[in-house]
């Protein structure tokens, strides 16, 4: 079981990092149906890293990529192939870092959140849990690590659990904050927006270099 754990804990540790999640749902929060849409955020998005991370292991799975046959060097090929797309994608957005005067500026769509009803804040959770690249790559480099393990069903069960589970404590915590915490969780989150919105590409830009080369380290010593 602790080896499972261990195989996805780094990348789902890596999903969770998401500035623009945590940012929508905060905006969900401060919007006139939060105490619905907080939850349905929140579960969209367990669902979206669910289903992703288990559809990839379930297909590495079935490729036998713990066998050391050519399922295995497709796995490591991807992984190397994954950790150049990474930091190419560190170094894109470590130059397009806003300056200061831009620092508040937002995506066209933050705008319209406060509007979704239930069904589509939903749809919009799964859509950045499962759509975007970086938890793509994070989630096929965790499934396949996951397969390459060669755990029994059961840990490999336990192990996606706890993928799933850290990978949206990020967008958990907010809605937890929220319904617990008063008056004074508006200025908390409010504080956590801010930050978030100013330093979103240097956080993307650190988060996808490290685990680019973790991944291209990966690669390189499977396939030598």
């Amino acid at each position: 079981m602790g080896k499972a754990i261990g195989e996805v804990l780094p990348f789902a540790v890596g999903v969770a990092i998401s500035p623009l999640a945590i940012v929508a749902v905060i905006l969900v929060l401060f919007s006139a149906r939060a105490r619905v849409n907080g939850p349905v955020f929140a579960l969209g998005w367990i669902v979206g890293v669910a289903v992703v991370s288990t559809v990839i292991y379930l297909l590495a799975d079935a490729g036998d990529v713990s066998s050391g046959g050519s399922g295995s060097d497709t796995s490591y090929w991807l992984k190397l192939v994954v950790g150049v797309l990474l930091v190419l994608f560190a170094f894109r957005d470590w130059r397009k870092r806003p300056a200061e005067s831009e620092a508040d500026a937002q995506p066209k769509w933050m705008s319209a959140i406060d509007t979704l009803a239930p069904v589509k804040t939903g749809g919009l959770a799964v859509a950045l849990a499962a759509l975007n690249p970086k938890n793509l790559a994070l989630s096929l480099a965790a499934g396949a690590s996951l397969a390459q393990a060669g755990v029994s069903g059961g840990e490999a069960t336990v192990g996606l659990v706890v993928f799933v589970v850290i990978a949206s404590l990020s967008v958990i915590v907010p809605v937890v904050t929220y319904l617990v915490g008063g008056d004074r969780a508006a200025g908390v989150l409010e504080g956590w927006r801010t930050w978030l919105s100013t330093n979103n590409a240097a956080v993307m830009a650190v988060v996808f270099l490290i685990f680019g080369v973790v991944l291209f380290s990966q690669g390189l010593r499977g396939l030598t």
